[in-house]
């Protein structure tokens, strides 16, 4: 392999505790649940898995799980950015403490385990494009980046050069075979544990290569497994904000990484008159309503951020409702290719345009600026560079049909309606 590689690697540690299913106290009629069939021909103790361990309990879990079951389990933990201001830092990931203790717990289970330096690499792809992508007046989704080009493209390469048949992480999402047989990606059973959203630029071919062994528990379950195990994170606390971004402040970052990004200019209302004056568009984001600096009679929120002029536009809570959004770099999850479900020239949908909102009916076409989403109910404070996620319905463990990532938006205020676009069906 290309990649450093330091830690315990010389394979499985002779000398710490071994892990079994009667070891941790579970019996094989009460796991929680029966998750761990990877759909892979043979035994599991012919079976060779590598699980990316971030050193949280999640990652943690998911090696037990599968150690315990008799896969021969293989942990690799990725050091992503310089670790040194993270050390004491709880909430973080891929650093310091959370390397010193995903070689904890592989210890704990009897597992070989690998630190692979992908700093330059994570620095390159995320980071960089991060700013970036700030600096432009957007709002980027960091861990879709790392997903896409890290996880599960350089690290499923690795994975397969140590020889795994597949590679398991810790996210909550669930991946079922078709009756075709071919693989699809599904909500977790627990919806705010879900993380699908960070994940719909996953690819078909990526998807036959990955498994997530959680996304059919509870956070809850998770935890106490941890404890059946005695696995030394049982009670970490999960990862907070973004891990490159140790004090939480992104402008810190930012202006660490493009001096002279943080340049005045004009705060303006939606009519373009001259309201005050900023220090820099990457102390704003849309939606913000604390903070613009502007004193007027009622609340102005920021509608938009134009980098080229280095405007800031505001203006009142309906100037933010946004009804159709324009997308870049669409990936298809669903049935045959994204050009057969546009057949018709439109397509029902349910989306998500946060990560914390529940996905709601929209309609997908194909207009003359590539894809589109027109939002049957609006949304509020939608920005370049968010990730819009497609699923089969609203509700339960929907199957994830793609996504892309927000071009442009168009205010409600200046789309009529389309004809014929009600809810789709299985909203009504």
């Amino acid at each position: 392999m290309s990649e450093a590689i330091c830690g315990n690697g010389r394979g499985a540690v002779q000398a710490s505790p071994r892990i079994s299913l009667r070891s941790s106290g579970l019996r094989l009629k009460d796991k929680l649940p029966v998750l761990n069939s990877l759909d892979l021909a043979g035994s599991p103790q012919d079976t060779r898995v590598v699980v990316a361990m971030s050193g949280g309990v999640d990652s943690s879990v998911t090696a037990a799980l599968l150690k315990a079951e008799g896969y021969e389990v293989v942990g690799v933990t990725l050091q992503l950015y310089d670790h040194g201001v993270a050390v004491h830092r709880t909430g973080a990931c891929c650093a310091g403490q959370d390397i010193h203790d995903a070689r904890a717990v592989a210890e704990r289970i009897g597992i070989p385990h690998y630190v692979l330096d992908y700093e330059n690499r994570f620095r390159e792809t995320v980071i960089d494009r991060f700013a970036e992508s700030y600096v432009a007046g957007e709002t980027p989704v960091p861990c879709v980046e790392c997903n896409q080009s890290i996880k599960f493209r350089d690290l499923l390469s690795t994975a397969r050069e140590l020889g795994a048949q597949v590679l398991a992480t810790g996210h909550y999402v669930a991946s079922r075979v078709l009756p075709g047989g071919a693989r699809a990606l599904f909500r977790a059973r627990e919806a705010e544990r879900d993380q699908s959203y960070f994940l719909f630029a996953t690819t078909r071919e990526q998807l036959d290569l990955l498994r997530f062994p959680l996304g059919d528990m509870t956070k809850a379950q998770t935890r106490e497994l941890a404890r059946r195990f005695g696995l030394p994170v049982a009670d970490k606390h999960d990862s907070q904000d973004i891990c490159f971004v140790p004090t939480g402040r992104y402008t810190e970052v930012i202006e660490r990484l493009r001096p002279g990004a943080a340049e005045p200019g004009e705060i303006v209302d939606t009519d373009g008159r001259v309201l005050g004056t900023h220090r820099g568009i990457i102390h704003f984001t849309v939606g913000q309503r604390r903070g613009i600096g502007i004193a007027a009679g009622r609340p102005l929120y920021v509608v938009r951020l134009d980098a080229a002029a280095r405007r800031v536009v505001v203006g009142p809570r309906e100037a933010l409702r946004t009804s159709r959004v324009r997308l870049r770099e669409v990936n298809w999850l669903g049935e045959g290719g994204i050009d057969g479900a546009l057949c018709a020239g439109w397509h029902e949908v349910f989306v998500k345009v946060r990560s914390t909102r529940p996905p709601q009916p929209a309609w997908l076409s194909r207009g003359a600026g590539g894809i589109e989403v027109d939002l049957v109910e609006g949304e509020e404070g939608v920005s370049p560079g968010q990730a819009c996620v497609f699923y089969e319905a609203a509700e339960g463990q929907a199957r994830v049909l793609g996504g892309g990532f927000i071009r442009s938006s168009i205010p409600a205020t200046e789309l009529p309606a389309r004809a014929g676009r009600s809810a789709p069906a299985a909203a009504l």
